[in-house]
């Protein structure tokens, strides 16, 4: 099973995870390159704690862009997997990571230019700051995704989401 050193004890906390933790043969501490030394020690110590026969791999998952000329510097709207950032208790996710690793300039906050289920996730969890959440892939998500991208005023668009946004939305 795979585990995240960005959301300490979640390994412990949710359904199935606690379970696929102790029935794991090998338990692959992801992204360790951008999480804290603390936090993937933890996540170690309680994989032993709970599983100690299970073999542990650390991996890391680097974050790239197609042009990194085109981020450094410059005024950014990041947009992040939602369900990460809701339920998944995140308030950053990929596309942040990449933003700091290519020395990014200003993030560009949406929430003012936000529509529909975006706005209505912003109120539901106060903790989102100036990410924007991708909260789905149907019809009327990806058009209110697609409004809200193309109302604010930003020199670049970084997605951290699962799939390829360019792909469905037009910006």
């Amino acid at each position: 099973t795979i585990v995240d050193p960005h959301r300490v004890g979640h390994e412990l906390l949710y359904y199935p995870g606690m379970a696929n933790l102790l029935m794991a043969d090998m338990v692959l501490i992801n992204k360790i390159q951008t999480a804290s030394p603390d936090n993937v020690n933890q996540v170690r110590k309680n994989i032993s704690l709970y599983n100690p026969r299970a073999l542990i791999i650390e991996a890391a998952s680097p974050v790239s862009v197609e042009n990194p000329d085109l981020v450094k510097g410059k005024r950014v709207l990041v947009v992040e997997d939602g369900p990460t950032l809701t339920h998944g208790g995140m308030t950053f996710g990929a596309g942040e990571l990449a933003a700091q690793e290519f020395s990014a300039g200003e993030r560009v906050d949406p929430k003012p230019h936000a529509v529909g289920s975006i706005k209505t996730t912003y109120e539901k969890f106060p903790h989102l700051t100036t990410i924007l959440p991708a909260m789905g892939y149907g019809k009327v998500q990806i058009k209110e995704l697609e409004d809200t991208i193309n109302a604010v005023d930003c020199d670049v668009v970084l997605t951290g989401t699962p799939i390829d946004l360019g792909r469905i939305v037009k910006v």
